[in-house]
């Protein structure tokens, strides 16, 4: 297996292609028009390719645009030019912003893939410094149940150029939910190239990030159901938190 996110990289957006990021990006506003002050400056958390990152961007917002992943911010780069975006890599646990942000975001669980608690701890305590008085955090994890799920589950994508097979398997001691993918391309000679890559997600309960924003800070601590505006349902798989730091 290579490191994480080195070739995946070249086909993430490929591979995420159902992923529809106009609706996540009208949910991130439905959220940002709720406070009570402009907001003009966002710093998204794990942004990936940077999909979201260049809508948000081409409906009028500034980000920094953040992630762990020299190679996903290749691409994201890519996908921002000429936007008013800038790319930092960097881990979210070491989280420096160069100015405070009206709104910190994280999305498509990249909070899951902070597998240590004491770091995510940590990113929550940056979260939190690096917002205006007034701010917000809002990100969405998948819950204990939706990682449990996984257990098992064997994927397949595929289109003319690449091949992809990826397996679940969920460690309830660890508590941790591990993805081992095989991934086929087609290079530009016609040969077809065999790399792997190997993720894992932690699984954290709401209670748990409820209390780590407290201790973080944050005195407002909302959940909400998956894009929507109602608390989550029992059993949920995916649960946002919308945590506003204090007016001073």
């Amino acid at each position: 297996m290579t490191d994480a996110y080195t070739v995946l990289a070249r086909c993430y957006d490929r591979l995420t292609a159902d992923v529809d990021y106009e609706k996540w990006a009208d949910y991130v506003e439905r959220h940002l028009r709720r406070l009570k002050r402009p907001v003009r400056r966002l710093a998204e958390l794990g942004c990936g390719t940077g999909s979201l990152t260049a809508l948000l961007a081409r409906r009028g917002y500034s980000v920094t645009a953040v992630d762990l992943s020299p190679d996903m911010l290749a691409m994201a780069e890519q996908k921002c030019r000429g936007l008013d975006v800038r790319l930092v890599c960097q881990d979210m646990s070491r989280l420096a912003l160069p100015s405070p942000a009206d709104a910190v975001i994280s999305c498509l669980d990249s909070v899951n893939y902070v597998t240590r608690p004491a770091a995510l701890r940590r990113a929550f305590q940056r979260a939190h410094r690096a917002l205006v008085p007034g701010g917000l955090f809002l990100f969405d994890v998948k819950t204990p149940a939706a990682l449990e799920g996984a257990d098992g589950q064997t994927c397949l994508d595929e289109d003319e150029d690449l091949f992809c097979v990826w397996r679940g398997d969920y460690y309830p001691k660890r508590r941790m939910c591990g993805y081992g993918l095989d991934l086929f391309l087609r290079e530009e000679d016609g040969r077809w190239s065999r790399s792997g890559e190997y993720h894992e997600e932690y699984a954290y309960t709401p209670e748990e990030l409820e209390g780590f924003l407290r201790e973080a800070g944050f005195p407002s601590v909302k959940q909400y159901g998956d894009k929507t505006m109602s608390a989550p349902r029992p059993g949920a798989f995916r649960v946002f938190f919308a945590a506003e730091k204090e007016l001073s």
